[in-house]
């Protein structure tokens, strides 16, 4: 079949409308998660979405409703166990381990297909149905509205905890709250690029759009640029040759960084 044949098909097009809106989500949160230094914690929350989803899995219900489930889980407790910073490494990394292993073993007691186990690692956007990407657009409106609520006083929190908490903004509050949206973001991520390659879409763009700007409003606009093209762009090049989609997610997140920071060093080295 040719490229615009396969556009045609009904289970690409749903891709690439999730794809579209994974993109719009990942590229709003990436910022304040580079901000606040939670790569490491994005990674830890994907682990229990992957938990979650090889749970889903096993019990015969919709793999997205276990990965939501898993990831707010893992938010949750990330929130409530790292009360000091100094303990984030050590909570995550727990956390994280243990996830990974339940998810392993619950995927060695599913006797299904193959395909399903390592759709979960690796991402399989092209299985997203009609339910699916209703949960989809459903959590990500959910999303943006709650971010939309509270996005200048996390930002306060975010630069200048002490000064925030002084003046009265919850910093404690709207830290888990900003870790739940997080974690049914990354939720949502695995099902383009799975557990394991989710820091593509929720770290890489926005940590290239925040090495070209400084203003918050021109490094989200250009983080969601950036997760699109990589998300979309991703599909589209899998489509013909017939290679996986995480991949060339992530690759060209990749290169869009690597371009970013050879923009920033020019910059750099002129002034």
């Amino acid at each position: 079949m040719s490229f615009l044949d396969l556009l045609e098909l009904d289970f690409v097009q749903t891709a690439l409308i999730a794809a579209a809106v994974l993109g719009l989500v990942a590229g709003v949160l990436g910022p304040l998660v580079v901000t606040r230094k939670m790569a490491f914690a994005v990674h830890g929350t994907s682990e229990l979405a992957f938990t979650g989803g090889a749970a889903a899995l096993l019990l015969g219900i919709g793999i997205g409703y276990g990965a939501l489930a898993g990831s707010i889980i893992a938010a949750v407790l990330l929130g409530v166990l790292s009360r000091r910073e100094s303990d984030r490494d050590s909570v995550i990394g727990a956390i994280l381990a243990f996830g990974l292993g339940m998810g392993i073993l619950m995927l060695a007691l599913y006797k299904g297909r193959t395909s399903n186990k390592f759709g979960l690692l690796t991402g399989q956007i092209v299985g997203v149905d009609s339910t699916d990407l209703k949960l989809l657009l459903i959590s990500s409106i959910a999303v943006l509205a709650v971010m939309a609520f509270i996005y200048r006083p996390l930002f306060f929190a975010s630069v200048d905890p002490d000064v925030a908490m002084s003046r009265g903004i919850p910093v404690r509050t709207l830290s888990i709250v900003f870790a739940v949206l997080v974690g049914v973001a990354t939720a949502l991520s695995v099902q383009v690029v799975g557990a394991l390659l989710v820091l593509a879409l929720m770290i890489t763009p926005a940590a290239a759009a925040m090495r070209l700007t400084a203003s918050p409003l021109r490094a989200t606009v250009l983080s969601v640029v950036f997760a699109e093209i990589a998300a979309v762009g991703g599909i589209l090049l899998s489509l013909v040759p017939a290679l996986p989609v995480s991949a060339l997610v992530t690759a060209l997140s990749f290169v869009i960084y690597l371009v970013c920071r050879a923009v920033s060093w020019r910059r750099s080295r002129s002034t």
